[in-house]
């Protein structure tokens, strides 16, 4: 083990649990508790961690034991010094030790704790003895002393002077003191029984105030210790007149004897000086000399009658004696001191304490008797007879005490329990002084009976069921099932596990989790209703007991439908590059059914109940919306004066809360001829193109505007007249109407599918820019597709659908 001071070997020693002692023969009356005594000599002021000794090693002990066993450190002081290391059975510093905090000036210094191990029980007695370093200066109490010494002091005066005060102890403690050299005064040291040491300043040469009136002279405290440590105080010598006869004591040590918890003002003594001078100089003036500051805070000395008194209460347990110096004073400035030693007197005045060292709260209800419930060290901080303790129990409960070692009790019970007649007891241990007014103290400990796990939990309910709306965040608390257990303590402990299986092919844990203490189910990540419908878990509730018993249960999660989609518009299909119409005749009637807006919402219930609006339309008071079906009709009859190109838009709103809407746009062509509705959506489609080409078209007619303007103004009025004969001739024409309907449409107030499939049928003449196009389908309507981007006639659009269409679709020409 690491020392501070070579010096100072560590040793120690064990005294056998087998030295015939009286305590031997109660530990052959416990046969189940074992102990021990050990003792280890230390320096103080070793850094934390320092080794100390093998703990396991000089009690014999294998390390498995201390681990087995528990084995821990328990002290009566306010700090524990050391620590204990099991793993390795070794004994260290815990905090730093400072001796002088510890003892003071009391030698030899040393602090006890035990080492407790249970199964069996140990207890192991081991007395630490701190030896002193040389970390303490002396010193003295005042910086500064003066002196007035009569010039006419005869050679050989005493002058005490002031006492260092060195915190160490033994050869680290005050040696000696040393006067700095003058020419007047010498120094002479002495001893007081107890050791203590003090010196007195000698005149060795006649004094003359005339030629030195002042002296200024070093007191200097050195220890023992290597390297020596010193002290130093000044010393202001006023050299006075005439005064030649000291002050002179009556008893050269005064004793008392002073009860402990005195009242404040209790007389204690009174010190006597006389001195032959006549008149001032033989006025003599009392005070402490050289007393430490706390002991000034207790006794007060009158310093013109000698009294002293008690100025504040004192305490046998932290001070036993008291010892300090008297110095008389005349008014030359001689001077004679006297010792003061006062003995505290202890009264029963403490009542013992009862510290619990360990303590099983929880007893089987099988436990065979004579097992050790608890052990208890029980202090009395009074002395002698004032400090014996008995202890005791109520004997009407089935415990007794046994006496283990000194201050040392071990409770252990004295028969069976039967938990279902005595749940608990609550057992009062008393402990008692033999004072001659004795006190006592209690304490109550609360001891359960276990009992043994023999019953499984039980849920509230066979099954549970619980409901969650979609889109919840993760994380959420669904629900919390809750299972109950009869047995107590551990055995009704319930945890609750989750019984892992698949929901499709993700396990159950990827969608909810459950709290193993509290039963509560969480979400683990947000549902869709749309994907899953509901959770079915398995529940595992198990005890503590050993072994566990568990239970089952089946809960259902359904989850339910939030109106988070918003409609689709699958029909009509809205075209990035084309304008989608429907023909209507201007011969049709109130309730002409135009087309029929088909939406769907893949929400459920009344998230997905659709309602239709007419929102926008260029002629209000001619069409309106089926609020529930979608379609679209006529609501008057359609008249000349109502313009061609009809636009609409359509707003389809679901029932959930909040709604979710959508739009669309419907093009509707009043016509009863297609080259009508042609001219009408070709210059909404062709404006772009037309400017695109009209710097070509600029050029080609400054080319040629003197050569062919008068053939191009021929053939164009030919032109214009001759399509308006073949557009008046269409227009009086009994050709069938046929309606068209996109592919895979169908009625809505079924399905709400498209499941039908649609022929095109084109029928046009021997001159293609004649030909009527005609789209047909099982209906009564007619649509017209232009694309915007296309420059061909309306032939090539005919061909080209002709060609997409075969052979389902025949080409009929007329």
């Amino acid at each position: 083990m690491a020392s501070k001071t070579p010096h100072l070997p560590c040793v120690k020693w064990r005294l056998p649990c087998g030295a015939v002692t009286p305590l031997l023969l109660i530990l052959f009356c416990l046969s189940h508790i074992v102990s021990g005594q050990i003792r280890y000599t230390i320096p103080e002021e070793l850094k934390k961690g320092t080794f100390i000794g093998n703990i396991a090693q000089d009690l014999g002990l294998d390390v498995q034991r201390l681990r087995s066993g528990r084995a821990r450190i328990v002290t009566r002081q306010s700090h524990q010094y050391t620590e204990l290391t099991t793993d390795k059975g070794v004994l260290a510093v815990k905090e730093r030790i400072d001796r002088e905090q510890l003892c003071g000036d009391v030698t030899p210094c040393s602090f006890s704790f035990e080492v407790i191990l249970e199964n069996p029980m140990e207890l192991h007695q081991v007395t630490v003895e701190i030896i002193d370093i040389n970390d303490n200066s002396p010193k003295f109490t005042k910086k500064e002393v003066k002196f007035e010494i009569s010039e006419s002091a005869a050679l050989g005066s005493r002058f005490l002077l002031a006492t260092a005060d060195d915190a160490d102890v033994g050869s680290n403690g005050l040696q000696k003191y040393i006067l700095t050299t003058n020419d007047f005064f010498g120094l002479k040291q002495h001893s007081t029984p107890d050791g203590k040491k003090y010196s007195e300043m000698i005149l060795q040469k006649a004094l003359d105030r005339e030629s030195e009136s002042k002296l200024l002279l070093n007191l200097i405290a050195v220890d023992g210790g290597t390297p020596p440590r010193s002290g130093t105080i000044n010393m202001d010598i006023t050299v006075l007149d005439v005064n030649d006869n000291p002050p002179v004591f009556n008893q050269s040590v005064y004793r008392a004897a002073v009860q402990e918890n005195s009242i404040k003002g209790t007389y204690i003594l009174t010190v006597n000086a006389s001195d032959a001078d006549a008149g001032s100089n033989g006025d003599v003036r009392y005070r402490f000399s050289s007393m430490k500051e706390q002991l000034s805070d207790k006794f007060h000395l009158d310093e013109t009658t000698g009294i002293i008194t008690l100025v504040d209460e004192i305490d046998y347990e932290q001070h036993k004696k008291y010892e300090f110096m008297i110095e008389a004073t005349d008014q030359g400035g001689l001077t004679d001191s006297s010792k003061v030693q006062m003995e505290i007197v202890d009264v029963n005045d403490n009542a013992p304490v009862i510290n619990v060292m360990s303590f099983l709260s929880n007893v089987p209800e099988d436990a065979a008797s004579g097992t050790t419930v608890a052990i208890i060290n029980v202090i009395d901080a009074d002395s002698e007879q004032n400090g014996q303790v008995i202890c005791t129990t109520d004997k009407s409960l089935p415990f007794k005490i046994k006496s283990t070692l000194t201050n040392y009790y071990a409770l252990v019970t004295d028969s069976a329990f039967d938990r279902e007649r005595v749940p608990e007891y609550n057992i009062t241990m008393k402990a008692t002084d033999s004072g001659s007014s004795s006190l006592s103290s209690t304490m109550t400990l609360r001891l359960r009976i276990s009992d043994v796990n023999d019953n499984a939990p039980v849920f509230d309910k066979e099954s549970y069921v619980a409901h969650v709306m979609e889109n919840n965040p993760p994380g959420m608390s669904i629900f919390t099932v809750k299972a109950h257990d009869v047995d107590g303590n551990q055995n009704a402990r319930i945890s609750y596990f989750l019984q892992e299986t698949q929901v499709g092919a993700s396990p159950v844990s990827s969608f909810v989790t459950i709290n193993s203490e509290s039963g509560a189910i969480h979400a683990v990540r947000s549902f869709d209703y749309e994907q899953i419908k509901q959770l079915l878990l398995t529940v595992k509730a198990q005890d503590g007991g050993s072994p566990p018993l568990s239970s089952n249960v089946t809960v259902k999660i359904v989850i339910q439908d939030q109106n988070d989609n918003a409609p689709q518009v699958l029909y009509p299909v809205q075209t990035g590059g084309s304008v989608v119409a429907e023909m209507v005749p201007r011969s049709a009637d109130v309730g002409y059914l135009v087309t029929k807006v088909v939406a769907v919402d893949v929400d459920s219930g009344q998230n997905a109940w659709l309602s239709y609006k007419l929102q926008k339309a260029t002629d209000r008071a001619l069409f309106e919306v089926g609020l529930q079906n979608g379609e679209i009709r006529t609501i008057r009859q359609v008249t000349d004066k109502d313009a061609v190109k009809q636009r609409l838009t359509v707003f389809v709103e679901d029932n959930g809360q909040p709604s979710h809407s959508a739009t669309v746009i419907v093009n509707v062509a009043v016509a009863d001829s297609y080259p009508e509705v042609l001219s009408e959506f070709t210059d909404f489609t062709h404006d772009k193109e037309y400017n695109d080409n009209l710097t070509f078209y600029l050029v080609l007619a400054l080319a040629v505007v003197s050569f062919l303007f008068i053939t191009c103004l021929v053939v164009i009025i030919s032109v214009k007249i001759y399509r308006w004969r073949q557009s008046r001739i269409l227009y009086h024409s009994s050709l069938p109407v046929i309606p068209y309907y996109p592919p895979r449409y169908s009625d809505t107030l079924g399905t709400g599918t498209l499941p039908h499939v649609y022929n095109y049928e084109v029928g046009r003449t021997t001159d293609s820019r004649k030909s009527d196009c005609k789209f047909g389908t099982a209906g009564s309507q007619k649509v017209l597709i232009m694309d915007p981007s296309s420059t061909g006639t309306m032939q090539q659009i005919q061909s080209e659908k002709n060609i997409l269409d075969e052979p389902d679709s025949p080409l009929e020409v007329s």
